[in-house]
């Protein structure tokens, strides 16, 4: 089983989002499982309070070293493994999270999630016990819960027997560095828009060389920075260029 621990001060913002669908499904077939754990139940005083005022001036509140490591030292010494959990903390400044990084934290059995929120979280901790700080794009939310979220369900989907099967993924936008092929669904004629035919021949050899071609045009069109990263035949360019003249 794999087991996601996430560090929140909104455990609700995160248990919600795993009540439904997919990974409902994968956390009651026990393949995962996703604990919420509030760091205010770590807090060093009797109020509940886990934040204070930054040394050196600034606006906002900073969360504490203290209630931190606790809720961490409370996964870490309880670990399926009997080794250190891999810690990855959310943040702006870590490293752009993508479909490589997903399979490759798909291996790590134990892993847990920290969300800043307020102005973050003092350095002191987040260098003691973060192995890795990771980020989901250039921007700034108002706290890491989306964040650990969408990470967990990217990683999720790469864990054996949380989709149907392997080809579930395989062939989607990102793991083989292109976007994924158009798609089509009943009726074959809408609004004068036919399907391709050849989708429709059952030749299925026919119908993957068509659909790894629509991929790479789709990728070309759309996000031609990824294509920098594949080394692409004549032949490859020939039928990209064939297919862009069909449509």
């Amino acid at each position: 089983m794999n087991r996601f621990h996430i560090l929140t001060l909104f455990t609700q913002q995160v248990e919600y989002y795993f009540k439904h669908s997919i990974l409902k499904r994968a956390i009651e077939n026990k393949i995962i499982s996703v604990d919420a754990i509030d760091m205010r139940d770590y807090a060093v005083n009797e109020y509940g309070k886990v934040d204070d005022t930054l040394y050196g001036g600034g606006t906002g509140m900073l969360i504490q070293c203290q209630p931190v490591f606790d809720a961490y030292n409370s996964i870490a010494l309880n670990s399926s493994t009997g080794e250190k959990p891999y810690v990855v903390y959310m943040s702006p400044k870590g490293s752009l999270f993508d479909q490589k990084k997903a399979k490759e934290l798909s291996k790590r059995k134990d892993l847990v999630i920290i969300c800043g929120h307020y102005e973050g979280i003092d350095d002191r901790v987040i260098s003691t016990i973060v192995d890795e700080q990771i980020s989901i794009g250039d921007y700034v939310l108002t706290g890491g819960e989306v964040a650990a979220c969408v990470i967990v369900d990217s990683i999720s989907r790469m864990i054996p027997n949380v989709l149907p099967n392997e080809e579930a993924y395989m062939n989607e936008s990102h793991m083989n560095d292109t976007l994924e092929h158009l798609q089509y669904t009943k009726p074959e004629v809408w609004k004068g828009k036919r399907v391709p035919q050849v989708l429709l021949s059952g030749d299925f050899a026919k119908i993957d060389e068509f659909n790894k071609t629509v991929a790479l045009c789709e990728t070309w069109s759309k996000r031609p920075d990824m294509l920098e990263k594949k080394a692409l035949s004549t032949e490859e360019w020939q039928k990209m260029l064939e297919y862009k003249k069909s449509i």
